[in-house]
C-alpha cells in the first residue's frame, strides 16, 4: 500500500510500537530469569532454564515468541514506513508540513531508528550465545548508533525552533493537545539509549560518554518538557482537546519511562565506576513517584478519550483512520515496563516484596493486563491500516 500525499511521519509509530512491544516481553526474562553475573539476563542464562521445563520455562519460551514476532513486526514496518517518507519528501505536503506546526512530528523518524538499536540489543542478548563476553566491543558501536539518532533529533529540533523563533509563525490554534512533546520523546529514548553504555560498561571512558550523552539529551527532554506541557495545556484549557489528537495526552506516560529508566541508569553507573554509593531508598522514591504521575495522566487521559469518543471513532471504527492512534501502543508499553522496574527495582530490591512470591506476581497483573490490551490493540489497528 502507496500513501504518498496521504501519509505523514507519525505513521512511523507503528513500528516505534511494535518495537516498544518487542521489548515489552523481554522484561519477564530481564526479572524472571537469575543473572547474578551481568546486568540483564542473555541467551547463556535463558535456555538453560527453558530446557528445565518448569513455569519458567514455559514463560520464557512465551517471551521469546513474542520477542520475534513484534520484532519482525518492527523492522517491516520500519522499511515500510521508510520507503514512505522518502516518497513523501516530493511531494507538496511535505513542503507544507515543513512550514507548519506539524514539522516536529519530524521527530518519530530518529524516534523509531534509536528504537531499532535497543530492539536489536534485545535480539543480540537473547538470541547469541557467549555474547556478554564481547559486549564492550559493542558498547562504542551502541554510542555511536545513538549518537547519529541524536544528531538527527538535534538537527530537527534546532531547524523547528530557529524557524519559529525567527517567523513568529506558531498556529497556537492547533495547538490544543500535548502532540508537541513528539520531540521530548525523542530526546529521552536517546537519553536512555546512552545511558545504557553508562550503566553497564567496565570501561570508564565508556561510561563516562554514556552517561554525559544520557544527561544532555535527558537535560534537553527535561527542559523542554516544562515548557510543551505549559503551552499544551494553555491552549486546551482554552481552546478544549482536538479529538483526533487525545493520545497525546497518554505521551507523558513514554517521556516519564524513559528519563526514569535513564535515571536509574546513570545511578548504576555511578555507583560501579565512580565509586558514588547509591541508596536503594531513592530508586524506591524514583520510581513510586514516576508510577504514581504516569497513573493519573493514564486516568485522565482515558477518561477525556471515553468522553469525546476517540476510542469510539477511530478505533473501533472502520471509518475512520488516524496515524496518530498508533501513539496510544508507546504509553501501554511504557507502562508496563516501567512498571516492571519498580516492582523489581523499588519494592523487592529494597526488600518490600519478597521476589517469586504471591504479592510479586499479584503486583505484575496490572501491568500484565495493560500489555494485553495494548497488544489487542496493536493488533486492530494493523488490520484496519492494512501494513
Amino acid at each position: 500500500m502507496e500513501l504518498r500525499e496521504k501519509f505523514n511521519p507519525m505513521c512511523f509509530l507503528s513500528s516505534l510500537g511494535s518495537g516498544g512491544l518487542s521489548v515489552s516481553f523481554f522484561m519477564y526474562l530481564m526479572f524472571l530469569v537469575p543473572h547474578k553475573d551481568t546486568p540483564m539476563a542473555t541467551f547463556n542464562h535463558i535456555f538453560p532454564k527453558l530446557m528445565e521445563g518448569t513455569w519458567l520455562s514455559f514463560i520464557i519460551a512465551f517471551s521469546l515468541v513474542f520477542i520475534i514476532v513484534f520484532a519482525f513486526f518492527h523492522f517491516k514496518l520500519l522499511i515500510w514506513n521508510t520507503k514512505q517518507f522518502n516518497m513523501y519528501k516530493k511531494s507538496d505536503a511535505y513542503k507544507t508540513l515543513i512550514k507548519s506546526n506539524a514539522e516536529i512530528t519530524l521527530m518519530t523518524i530518529p524516534l523509531t531508528y534509536a528504537m531499532t538499536i535497543n530492539v536489536c540489543f534485545v535480539l543480540g542478548a537473547v538470541f547469541v550465545p557467549n555474547l556478554w563476553s564481547v559486549v564492550e566491543y559493542m558498547f562504542p558501536f551502541a554510542l555511536m548508533g545513538f549518537t547519529i539518532a541524536g544528531y538527527f533529533a538535534l538537527k530537527i529540533t534546532f531547524e523547528y525552533f530557529s524557524r519559529l523563533l525567527i517567523t513568529g509563525d506558531f498556529d497556537f490554534t492547533k495547538n490544543n493537545n500535548l502532540s508537541q512533546m513528539i520531540s521530548i520523546f525523542a530526546l529521552s529514548m536517546v537519553a536512555v539509549g546512552f545511558a545504557a553504555p553508562g550503566a553497564m560498561s567496565h570501561n570508564i571512558t565508556v561510561n563516562a560518554i554514556g552517561i554525559f550523552g544520557a544527561l544532555f539529551f535527558g537535560s534537553f527532554a527535561i527542559l523542554l518538557l516544562i515548557i510543551k506541557i505549559t503551552m499544551g495545556f494553555k491552549n486546551m484549557f482554552e481552546q478544549g482537546i482536538a479529538v483526533e489528537a487525545s493520545p497525546s495526552m497518554w505521551i507523558i506516560l513514554p517521556i516519564l519511562t524513559l528519563l526514569g529508566i535513564m535515571m536509574i541508569r546513570v545511578s548504576f553507573g555511578l555507583d560501579h565506576n565512580f565509586d558514588s554509593n547509591m541508596a536503594k531508598s531513592s530508586l524506591f522514591t524514583l520510581t513510586s513517584i514516576i508510577v504514581s504521575i504516569q497513573v493519573i495522566f493514564g486516568i485522565l487521559g482515558y477518561k477525556i478519550m471515553k468522553m469525546n469518543g476517540y476510542f469510539n471513532k477511530y478505533i473501533y471504527s472502520n471509518e475512520n483512520r488516524s496515524s496518530v492512534s498508533f501513539s496510544l501502543i508507546c504509553p501501554g508499553v511504557a507502562f508496563m515496563v516501567f512498571g516492571m522496574f519498580f516492582i523489581n527495582f523499588g519494592l523487592t530490591y529494597n526488600g518490600i516484596v519478597e521476589k517469586y512470591s504471591l504479592a510479586y506476581f499479584l503486583l505484575m497483573l496490572p501491568f500484565i493486563y495493560i500489555q494485553f490490551i495494548t497488544v489487542k490493540t496493536f493488533f486492530r489497528l494493523k488490520k484496519k491500516f492494512i501494513f
